[in-house]
């Protein structure tokens, strides 16, 4: 058997992806589409680079991110129509995706947890020192937002418009909600796409530090600089941040999206009416241990056996 991947080339968590995938199944995998036996479209949004007539004599299997109810437009339901005439097996890792999927497409959707790469992603245990290399107090209660945040078409026009889906707007206010029990909150940011984060903790006037495009190994570090990582979002495919900080056992609290509800601890997952409720927000803790299991059952290579199994399905 032999599988081709269609992944974008544009520095997503496709191409990580992709990359790791090839790395641990180098038997499996052929550059050649012609050749394949099955064609993996790891980036649905360029189905079309492929011929149809190729997807047609071919298995396809599709995975499926995330998906976000208000803006599933005409043209994004021809676009998934599309998808269900060419594809075999849909595949998604949560279980949100797969129930929002199913009112779009006919054929079959099965749940697998994507893998995560404890060489990238791991303990350090020593956040003084972290601290001290990445020039971050001390004294400080760090709070960790990861997470584009910005839409596209705003960033251009520079009104910074947020992405709701991310909820950025639902991050700041549990910001403001912190900021009245802690009076040494700071913030740690990175990757791109942070302008209207920046712009409402300017408004706030809380210090906050921005880091832009790093390497994985200081994003790895970065994240065991914090005390919390915050998941504000409405509607996630993962967000790949929940399993990277259980497997390096930063503590975490999230929304009920994507994959937080295997990978975290029923305590660690909030919503926004308990996070602002002073009473009810104690009740809301980060159980690193819980996680930090849960990550590990999706390690590379043992993750790699249960996933594959797909392929034999279609």
């Amino acid at each position: 058997m032999k599988i081709y991947i269609l992944a974008e080339k544009e520095g997503w968590i496709t191409d990580v992806l992709e990359k790791e995938w090839i790395e641990g199944n180098k038997d499996l995998y052929t550059t050649n589409y012609q050749e394949a036996d099955i064609i993996w479209v790891l980036s649905d949004y360029i189905i079309r680079r492929l011929p149809l007539a190729l997807l047609m004599r071919k298995k396809v299997i599709t995975t499926i991110h995330h998906m976000v109810p208000n803006k599933m437009t005409p043209n994004l339901i021809n676009h998934y129509k599309y998808l269900d005439k060419v594809t075999n097996l849909f595949q998604t890792n949560n279980d949100i995706c797969k129930e929002m999927l199913s009112k779009y497409v006919t054929k079959p959707i099965i749940k697998r947890q994507l893998w995560i790469n404890t060489e990238d992603w791991y303990p350090i245990n020593d956040k003084e020192k972290l601290r001290e290399e990445f020039n971050l107090p001390k004294d400080k209660y760090l709070i960790g937002s990861f997470q584009k945040d910005t839409e596209g078409a705003s960033i251009a026009n520079k009104t910074y418009l947020p992405k709701l889906e991310k909820g950025p707007d639902q991050f700041i206010n549990i910001i403001k909600k912190l900021g009245t029990e802690k009076n040494n909150i700071e913030i740690v940011l990175t990757g791109f796409g942070r302008q209207y984060i920046i712009r409402e903790l300017n408004k706030l006037g809380i210090k906050y530090y921005y880091f832009n495009m790093i390497p994985v190994k200081n994003i790895n570090k970065l994240y065991q600089c914090l005390d919390l990582y915050v998941v504000a979002s409405r509607y996630e495919g993962g967000p790949r941040s929940i399993i990277e900080c259980a497997a390096n056992k930063t503590p975490i609290i999230s929304t009920n999206v994507g994959i937080a509800p295997d990978i975290l601890a029923p305590e660690s997952i909030f919503n926004m009416d308990q996070i602002l409720d002073c009473e009810n927000s104690k009740k809301i803790s980060s159980n690193i241990a819980i996680a930090y299991n849960n990550a590990m059952k999706y390690k590379i290579p043992e993750c790699f056996k249960e996933f594959n199994e797909i392929f034999d399905m279609v």
